[in-house]
């Protein structure tokens, strides 16, 4: 009789071809051992650019008077893309590549934001409106 989880399969004869089977794996788990040996291996120097990445954006910090600090969450991509431009030595920091960027997409959408403090105005004048309109009826009472 089998089950929902037994193969109508798994007779001792299977059981046997996967034993048999089993020695060819051994060269993809060395090699698995080994991958994890050399990611051990550089762990202190990904910790030690960490470091140094985390001290260069407190240096940053500190001495930025008219800069400010933003934390955004971006795509895998975008990660990838400032990296590169980090790797290529464009920028000394992927916070460099990304503040270049945000400035340069503000730029290159000017008459959005022309548009955005039009509206905004707008707004204001609304909401003036609105309040002088409940001060007279508060006046009025």
């Amino acid at each position: 009789m089998t089950t929902p989880y037994q193969s109508p399969t798994d007779g001792p004869e299977n059981r046997e071809q996967i034993l048999i089977n089993e020695p060819e794996n051994e060269p993809d788990s060395e090699r698995s051992r080994s991958s994890v040996r050399d990611m051990a291996a550089r762990i202190p120097e990904q910790l030690s650019a960490i470091g140094r990445d985390i001290s260069r954006t407190i240096e940053r910090a500190i001495s930025a008077k008219d800069d400010y600090m933003l934390a955004v969450k971006v795509s895998q991509e975008a990660q990838t893309k400032l990296g590169q431009l980090v790797q290529a030595g464009v920028f000394g920091t992927r916070a460099e590549a990304a503040a270049f960027l945000i400035d340069e997409g503000i730029k290159s959408q000017g008459p959005l934001f022309e548009r955005v403090e039009q509206k905004l105005g707008e707004i204001e004048r609304l909401r003036a409106e609105l309040r002088g309109l409940v001060g007279e009826s508060k006046a009025s009472s």
